[in-house]
């Protein structure tokens, strides 16, 4: 093969690569805005607008519907819901200190597919 085909091909190669890595990236993070209840402690926590950012597989992350205001709600400035099998997911909220604190595991609502229900908490997006 000559050598001007070859560095053709392999520029080709190294497109489609670098295409097929950088698409997930692409899908993910255009968040927008949904309307959602996060409800733990026993209370509802927050009701309304929340900037919703997806992520892989169905998994997302709810954070305050002002990209200015860096705290959702409490000390938590964002909740993730890392789906890891059909209908089960991990749920984690990063505080304002740098904790990511375990939620604990949910899984989705039969009734509500918007829903995440956990031991004792609860997230919508709609």
């Amino acid at each position: 093969m000559p050598s001007r085909t070859r560095a053709r091909l392999t520029a080709l190669a190294a497109s489609l690569v670098c295409a097929a890595l950088a698409a997930p990236c692409l899908a993910q993070g255009k968040s927008r805005l949904v309307d959602c209840r996060v409800e733990s402690e026993g209370k509802v926590q927050v009701s309304g607008k929340c900037r919703f950012t997806p992520d892989q597989g169905g998994s997302f992350t709810l954070e305050h519907a002002d990209p200015k205001r860096t705290v959702f709600f409490g000390e938590v400035m964002s909740v993730t819901v890392s789906v890891v099998s059909p209908g089960v997911a991990e749920v984690r909220g990063l505080t304002r200190q740098g904790v990511n604190s375990r939620w604990g595991e949910a899984r989705r609502s039969a009734s509500d597919r918007a829903c995440w229900q956990g031991s004792d908490f609860k997230i919508c997006a709609r």
